[in-house]
């Protein structure tokens, strides 16, 4: 991969935070530190991005190298090598907090490439070892409207199913989880104070709720996993 083709790539999420609402071009100029004529050349081919403006718009972003490198979604028909991607299983929100899920679970396979998905750091517990860490949802209306714009409608989510810590994944981002709650799947932030987690939306229209983990309840019983990417058909 050439580093034009990671200017690609930086200029397609670019797009995408701005068509979402996530940010405007001034804005990310602004932040970035340079006028918005910069920007705007840079996402019209006028012109390219040195490697500090790269790093500065990367960083009001909270984007990382690996976010440029074969960050892609499901592919379904690939001439690569069969053994370069791995069949991950989208299946039911029910299903997703189950340690192990029939056949008749699994609505369809899509292929990830194994290279990203070994990147993908995983949470340092043996308590889910023996689950089948990556596995694919449909994010339900709710989801989508309470963190929007983080998700749009249509948005399949992959969740790794060996990271529930609260923890970042990475610095001063917050992670989006799939939770299960009274029997429904709720896509939101998560916090923990004393025995309770909080469930909070991106969408401040949306309520904030919780989970009392009280009476030896544990974050496992409830969390499925961290959405570790979200891919949007077209």
């Amino acid at each position: 991969m050439l580093l034009l083709d990671l200017q690609k790539r930086l200029k397609t999420l670019i797009r995408a935070r701005i068509e979402s609402g996530d940010i405007t071009g001034s804005e990310l100029a602004r932040q970035a530190g340079f006028q918005q004529a910069h920007i705007s050349n840079f996402l019209n081919g006028r012109r390219g991005l040195s490697v500090e403006a790269t790093d500065q718009v990367m960083r009001v972003l909270s984007l990382d190298v690996h976010d440029l490198l074969d960050l892609a979604p499901p592919v379904r028909g690939i001439s690569a090598r069969a053994e370069d991607y791995e069949d991950v299983p989208l299946i039911g929100c029910a299903a997703a907090m189950m340690s192990e899920f029939a056949r008749g679970e699994v609505r369809q396979e899509l292929k990830f490439k194994r290279s990203f998905l070994q990147r993908l750091r995983a949470e340092k517990t043996t308590e889910r070892q023996h689950w089948v860490r990556f596995v694919l949802v449909k994010a339900d209306a709710d989801s989508c409207r309470a963190m929007y714009p983080r998700l749009l409608p249509g948005a399949m989510l992959l969740i790794d199913r060996h990271y529930c810590s609260v923890k970042p994944y990475r610095q001063q981002d917050r992670n989006m989880y799939l939770v299960r709650k009274a029997g429904q799947c709720l896509v939101r932030y998560l916090e923990m104070q004393d025995a309770q987690l909080w469930l909070r939306p991106e969408n401040q229209e949306f309520p904030l709720d919780y989970i009392s983990l009280q009476g030896g309840k544990k974050i496992t019983d409830c969390v499925v996993g961290r959405v570790a990417h979200v891919s949007i058909e077209t």
